[in-house]
């Protein structure tokens, strides 16, 4: 499927250099604040933070903590974007006008959510990563709406963004349980723990089919939901909180939330994702060598 594209490389401007650097800054401060995270400088791992509530074994939801290394793929595709739209050729670009800030703002929340799990408490990092997902959100709706027009836009924009979008979808899930359970609600049973962690998994897979319809079949956000879902099965049969319900449900959440956008892709209903490519304007076919 192609989608026909206005000119996409105007006159810069001052907005345009601007941009470029507030989303290098905004990687590097993320970039740093994820190495206090995991206590370079010193303090403690995220793991350890708030009580231990935001390690594997908090809650029935929590993925084991092999999961977690989804972030390194994440940081080095956030750190190749903002290389990649610093180069000349992409200052004016319309695809980059209108995601830019909005990626800029996606890593400045991702590095406020661990700085407020360091230094706040567990409301405020629900808070934070509510405002995260909201971003990451509104970035794949513009990058939706404006097709890549080519291999590097996929790979640095649509790909970083998706993988990004589906982690913090899941992850969401899992911080809210933990402020749920910490704060809020008494410890119960595992027989309600249960219950309430298959029920939770239910609208997880729900939310992955919205958001491959809503994207219209991008394979990366299921394939990052399917790699968390697929850890916290794994983590509720391997250890502590064990509970088989909730690792069968996780189990079929994950094929769920990755099937659906492959078949989406494949049939090209309601669209192709991350193969979807927009028709070149005039203008910008004397550029196509700047990437």
């Amino acid at each position: 499927m192609e989608t026909a594209s206005r000119a996409s490389t105007q006159t810069p401007t001052g907005a345009d250099t601007a941009r470029q650097i507030i989303v290098v800054l905004a990687v590097a401060g993320m970039i740093v604040a994820a190495m206090v995270g995991v206590g370079v400088f010193g303090g403690e791992n995220v793991r350890e933070l708030q009580g231990g509530a935001l390690d594997a074994d908090a809650t029935v939801l929590a993925p084991g903590r092999t999961a977690f290394s989804i972030w390194s793929v994440i940081y080095v595709l956030m750190i190749a974007y903002a290389i990649w739209q610093a180069l000349p050729g992409q200052r004016s670009r319309a695809r980059q006008r209108r995601a830019g800030w909005w990626i800029a703002a996606t890593a400045a929340l991702n590095g406020g959510w661990l700085l407020a799990a360091q230094f706040l408490n567990l409301l405020a990092t629900v808070i934070v990563i509510a405002l995260l997902v909201a971003a990451l959100a509104a970035t794949i709706r513009v990058l939706v709406a404006h097709p890549a027009e080519r291999v590097a836009d996929t790979v640095f924009a649509d790909l970083t963004v998706g993988l990004h979008l589906g982690w913090v979808s899941l992850a969401t899930v899992a911080n809210i349980t933990a402020w749920l359970q910490t704060d809020l609600v008494p410890a119960s049973g595992s027989e309600v723990a249960d219950a309430w962690g298959v029920a939770v998994l239910v609208v997880v897979a729900v939310l992955g089919i919205a958001i491959a319809w809503g994207t219209r079949g991008r394979l990366a956000p299921g394939l990052a939901m399917a790699w968390g879902l697929v850890w916290i099965a794994i983590a509720r049969t391997t250890a502590e909180p064990q509970s088989a319900p909730v690792a069968i449900a996780a189990w079929a959440a994950a094929a769920v939330v990755a099937l659906v956008p492959l078949a989406m892709m494949l049939t090209g209903r309601p669209g192709r994702g991350e193969l979807t490519r927009a028709v070149p304007a005039p203008t910008d076919r004397a550029t196509r060598a700047d990437v």
